[in-house]
């Protein structure tokens, strides 16, 4: 048995992802972003038409953003420092949906923060890699942390004794995103976030019949 293990999405846990990509779409491709909006159907729109976006367009232009736009993308408050401190006490690891084209470059951009912890590429849902991941391993105790429900979802079936911790480090997306309900808990700050971390993690394996996180903390 191992230290416990901390396993963390990147964009919109770790860097802001949709502020500096609809930037991008204003600047260089006269595309208005909604955030608003529910998915990227509806949100994207031409500009100068207001129709939103065929979807083959809407993932082409999400693939030109991570082939040449990564730069773009900031830390979010709090958690370079605070994956910093939680380190002394877990191994972390990056589970991100970014597919393998980009792997390399999310590794890089990562370590140019000051994150050098391993880095796994993804695409699908988390629970089947992220259980591999954790029988691998054998912490002590894992947790894992993402901002799209349908990822806790996933872990809660292939991993139901990992934590799971709902957190949207974008303020401008946070207020109008649900409680993920197979999330232990919603915080969309590292400052809280950090020492619920940090007690979940001492306490051991999640119980298979911890309540869902309308129950638990939920905190901006």
């Amino acid at each position: 048995m191992t230290r416990p293990l901390i396993i963390t999405d990147c964009d919109e846990v770790l860097l802001h992802m949709v502020v500096p990509f609809r930037q991008w779409l204003d600047e260089h491709h006269n595309v208005h972003f909604d955030m608003r909006e529910p998915g990227f159907v509806e949100a994207l729109r031409h500009k100068d038409s207001g129709v939103p976006l065929e979807r083959e367009l809407v993932w082409r232009l999400l693939i030109g953003f991570f082939d040449t736009e990564m730069h773009r993308q900031r830390p979010i408050a709090g958690a370079i420092e605070a994956l910093g401190r939680l380190s002394r006490i877990a191994d972390i690891v990056v589970l991100t949906n970014i597919g393998e084209r980009h792997h390399g470059l999310r590794i890089e951009q990562l370590a140019a923060h000051g994150l050098h912890h391993p880095v796994h590429w993804n695409q699908g849902g988390k629970g089947p890699p992220l259980a591999a991941i954790v029988a691998d391993r054998k912490p002590s105790a894992a947790l894992f942390i993402d901002d799209l429900a349908e990822h806790h979802a996933s872990v809660a079936q292939h991993a139901p004794d990992v934590w799971r911790l709902h957190m949207v480090g974008e303020p401008e997306l946070a207020p109008a995103i649900a409680a993920a309900p197979l999330a232990h808990a919603r915080i969309d700050n590292w400052h809280a976030a950090e020492q619920w971390i940090a007690e979940r993690l001492a306490q051991g394996p999640a119980p298979s019949d911890t309540p869902p996180s309308d129950g638990a903390l939920h905190e901006r």
